[in-house]
């Protein structure tokens, strides 16, 4: 007889089997998305503080090219420009129904001290492209002036009468040899500027054509630099700017930096023509925002605005003669749960510096 053995085989996994294997694949998922999850703040913190650079970068390169142009066309002749007092108003758009503008190379409007206070810089230039060098002007009849040569005048140009501080701004018409294209008159006039009007016009006087006056004004709205009204630039939350002052206005040293307020007994968002030329440089701060938020709170309040090293959202380091402007951003009530960079630097006016000069102390 044959006997047979039976063996009991088993095959598959059991519930244990399926429970641990369950458990360390959620744990593994756990720590992938954990991962993941950190990878992508990560990446969203380097991301915006790569745009945040780059918008700030941009701003602050945008506003100092405009204000080294400041005053461009104002050249330091014997009886400068900037010393016009006052200063003629200049129809920079050719519309009569716009308020004209002065020749002051810039102009800060300061935004105070509140939440969200944010400046304003209103730059001036000429577009001339020999530099507004003046003629002298050696007779006149009824609306046209006879100078040496005219050929750094186009008709459409703003045309600049100087004598001494007597100054007078009117548009330049004629003749066609100088407008664009030109029509050459049998002979050719080169000797005659016909202008839009003679008031404060007399021989004698110098005569500059600038080109068109320029008018640049830089502001923050809706975080975004802004340009004539129009946004440039994402991602700038203020904009704070100062004013280098030097003792007296025949000086390029800058003695002092100011708002522009009433500072010292001196209105400096309101200056005469002999403290506005004490005006050599100007200092600016573009602040860039990352726009990755966090839980946590990661941007304090600026300690100080005169102290040598302050820590948190600060301008640059102030003094108790000069003190920094305040950066306050509060006005957004999530404000410190954002990364933020300053970029900061100070512009001469050379175009000013120049002139030193030709003014009087």
């Amino acid at each position: 007889m044959h006997s047979f053995s039976t063996k009991n085989t088993q095959t598959g996994l059991g519930l244990v089997e399926i429970l641990v294997a369950l458990v360390l694949g959620l744990l593994t998922t756990l720590v992938i998305m954990q991962v993941f999850t950190l990878f992508e703040r990560d990446k969203r913190a380097t991301t915006g503080s790569a745009d945040a650079q780059t918008s700030g970068a941009i701003a602050l390169y945008s506003i100092g090219r405009d204000l080294q142009l400041a005053g461009y066309g104002l050249l330091p002749a014997t009886d400068s420009p900037l010393e016009c007092d006052p200063s003629p108003l200049i129809d920079h758009d050719n519309n009569a129904a716009t308020p004209g503008i002065t020749l002051t190379p810039v102009t800060i409007t300061d935004g105070g001290v509140g939440a969200g206070a944010t400046d304003t810089i209103d730059i001036r230039y000429g577009s001339s492209p020999i530099g507004g060098i003046p003629t002298v002007i050696s007779a006149l009849f009824d609306t046209t002036v006879t100078v040496p040569n005219n050929l750094g005048c186009q008709v459409g140009d703003i045309a600049l009468v100087v004598s001494g501080p007597n100054c007078a701004a009117t548009r330049v018409t004629g003749p066609t040899d100088i407008a664009t294209p030109p029509v050459l008159s049998a002979p050719p006039d080169r000797t005659h500027v016909s202008l839009e009007s003679a008031a404060g016009v007399s021989p004698g006087a110098n005569l500059a054509c600038l080109g068109t006056w320029t008018r640049q004004v830089y502001a923050v709205n809706n975080g975004n630099l802004t340009l004539n009204g129009t946004p440039i630039i994402s991602g700038i939350v203020n904009l704070q700017a100062q004013y280098g002052v030097a003792n007296t206005a025949d000086s390029n040293q800058v003695a002092l930096w100011v708002n522009a307020v009433a500072t010292g007994g001196v209105p400096w968002d309101a200056p005469t023509v002999q403290q506005r030329n004490r005006i050599k440089a100007v200092r600016i701060a573009v602040v860039a925002r990352n726009s990755q938020y966090e839980k946590e709170e990661v941007t304090a309040a600026c300690s100080s605005t005169t102290a040598a090293d302050p820590t948190g959202l600060c301008a640059w380091s102030g003094s108790a003669a000069s003190p920094a402007p305040v950066i306050d951003l509060s006005n957004d009530p999530d404000w410190q749960h954002y990364r933020y960079r300053v970029y900061e630097t100070v512009i001469p006016l050379r175009n000013v510096i120049w002139s030193r000069d030709t003014f009087t102390p």
